[in-house]
């Protein structure tokens, strides 16, 4: 059910912000007398050389234009008379320019119609934030209550950050907000700093450049890689045995449902873990430490449970999990409400600070900073993001980031994007006169191998990260 819940959310995500953004294109050309023949959501399989599927599933003509949709959910497009695009009609281009066709149109009115789908975008995402912000606040974590300080994970340990360290400084400045840690500022900035209390003394600890790519690493990426803010815990579930999956069912592999260490020992809701061995127990990251530097072995855990201590011993399997969910002592988050014209007024900062983040990202992986494979994802990475259960806050959140990521990518200037026909359309209007026909054709051509390489290299990479 999470499956189909997450490409739900996936597929109405992106045909919002195709529809929107073809929209854009649409509205600029009628406007200015353009005729559009095709408004498409989704792409030809043909496209692709699937010459077997059906090039559409639904069409209604009305007026000059024919509304369809087609079967792939990877874009959408709109046909507009005259215009050397995707669909390399070229047919159509060899013949006298009409007056309703796009390249019978001044530059000026072509590079606002290329810059139609681009503004859109801007603008959805702009009001998605503001309605969001006006609807919800913004929620957030105050620093001061993150008391325990911080659980340090794996590259948060290797930077010089230790758990227990609280952090009361980011680049020589206090804050109040927890979730600062995580920002751009820090994670793609240069020179970045914590400074943190440990054991009564203040340390800084620089921040590498190449930070973000070491968390994006997959190869070290788990819950706890970076930083967390340290919580007491108890035991909330107790989760039953992991069921052998589809391929060693299908093989004949080993069926039998075992018991977890938590059920074997009997822990119930409500129970604290206190101790394993000699070790004490007061953190969850303590807990995880503990069971980790112990997989395989026999331990001895003192569980409380009602005020009263018991003893157990259990066999760790090679995971040191026990098995159960933790219920953490929540921290009190606070929210700043916004009024109406208090949350545009701060939309675009955070609309355009999704754009800023792109560049930044970019100017890492030039620098190579970042690695193009831990920051590259296609469907399947945006899926994961919208997850599995369906959270409105988190779903339109989600969106107004991609309609400003897709605004970002679209203006790159690759022959096929907009951003390829806004750099013609400028040579255009600067040399006064436009590139040749045969340009155009092989410029698209290329565009097209560039971006469907790309398109199939973060499928690859995706699927890469799923079996790995």
């Amino acid at each position: 059910m999470e499956i189909v819940v997450m490409i739900a959310q996936l597929l109405l995500g992106l045909s919002i912000l195709v529809g929107v953004h073809e929209l854009g294109h649409f509205m600029t050309a009628k406007w200015f007398k353009m005729r559009v023949e095709q408004f498409a959501l989704g792409l030809p399989p043909q496209m692709f050389g699937l010459k077997f599927l059906p090039s559409k599933i639904f069409s209604i003509t009305r007026g000059e234009t024919e509304y369809l949709l087609s079967p792939l959910p990877l874009g959408g497009y709109v046909k507009i008379a005259g215009m050397m695009d995707e669909s390399m009609d070229t047919e159509q281009m060899a013949s006298e320019p009409k007056p309703y066709e796009f390249r019978s149109k001044p530059a000026w009115q072509r590079l606002i119609v290329m810059m139609g789908g681009i503004v859109v975008n801007v603008i959805t995402g702009i009001v998605i934030f503001g309605m969001l912000l006006f609807i919800y606040g913004e929620e957030y974590l105050p620093a001061k209550e993150v008391k325990y300080g911080i659980a340090a994970g794996e590259i948060a340990r290797q930077i010089g950050l230790q758990s227990g360290d609280k952090i009361v400084e980011i680049n020589g400045q206090p804050f109040t907000n927890f979730g600062d840690v995580y920002s751009s500022t820090v994670l793609l900035g240069s020179g970045s700093s914590y400074t943190v209390e440990r054991d009564g003394k203040q340390i800084n600890v620089p921040i590498p450049d190449k930070i973000l790519d070491q968390i994006s690493d997959k190869k070290s990426q788990n819950s706890d890689t970076f930083i967390t803010p340290r919580y007491t815990f108890s035991v909330d579930t107790v989760l039953p045995p992991p069921q052998p999956g589809f391929f060693k069912r299908l093989f004949g592999g080993d069926v039998e449902v075992k018991e977890t260490p938590a059920q074997r020992i009997g822990l119930k809701s409500g129970d604290k873990i206190v101790k394993i061995n000699d070790t004490p127990i007061r953190f969850f990251d303590e807990l995880k430490s503990a069971l980790n530097a112990n997989k395989g072995k026999q331990v001895n855990i003192t569980i409380n449970r009602n005020g009263v201590d018991r003893q157990a011993s259990v066999l760790l399997d090679s995971t040191g999990s026990l098995g159960f969910v933790a219920r953490r002592d929540e921290f009190k988050r606070a929210t700043i409400n916004y009024s109406f014209g208090e949350a545009f007024a701060k939309a675009p900062g955070r609309a355009f600070g999704v754009i800023s983040d792109q560049l930044k990202a970019f100017g890492k992986i030039f620098r190579r900073e970042l690695s193009p494979t831990n920051s590259l994802g296609s469907f399947v990475s945006i899926g994961k993001l919208y997850g599995g259960t369906w959270d409105w806050e988190r779903f339109w959140t989600l969106t107004a980031v991609l309609s400003m990521v897709l605004a970002f990518m679209n203006f790159l200037p690759i022959p096929v994007l907009d951003g390829g026909h806004v750099v013609f359309l400028l040579y255009e209007m600067v040399a006064g006169r436009a590139p040749s026909q045969k340009f155009m054709e092989v410029a698209l051509r290329f565009g097209m191998v560039i971006l469907f390489g790309l398109m199939a290299l973060a499928i690859g990479l995706d699927f890469y990260r799923l079996v790995r």
